[in-house]
């Protein structure tokens, strides 16, 4: 187990944090200056088959979701659900 985290360490920048009794935890601020996550910052949390997947929600990232939907009759299907909203 040691090793297998030693082996995270060097390929991706890994830290290890500890949950409290309330679930939270503490980004290391080294992490936090590097995505720019400060007081406030949300983040989108997503459970993945490797784990808990944590993405700040920065300019950055709200770039990088851009057009992402686009093509996937994402409106449509919103405009639709909208309808059936106002007919209830």
């Amino acid at each position: 187990m040691i090793l297998l985290f030693q082996l995270m360490q060097a390929l991706f920048k890994t830290e290890v944090a500890q949950f409290t009794t309330k679930g939270q935890i503490v980004i290391p601020a080294r992490m936090r200056r590097e995505l720019q996550i400060e007081a406030g910052t949300r983040a989108a949390i997503t459970v993945t088959r490797d784990g808990i997947l944590l993405r700040p929600i920065t300019r950055h990232y709200l770039k990088e979701l851009r057009g992402s939907l686009k093509g996937r009759g994402a409106l449509k299907a919103l405009l639709a659900d909208r309808k059936l909203e106002r007919a209830r």
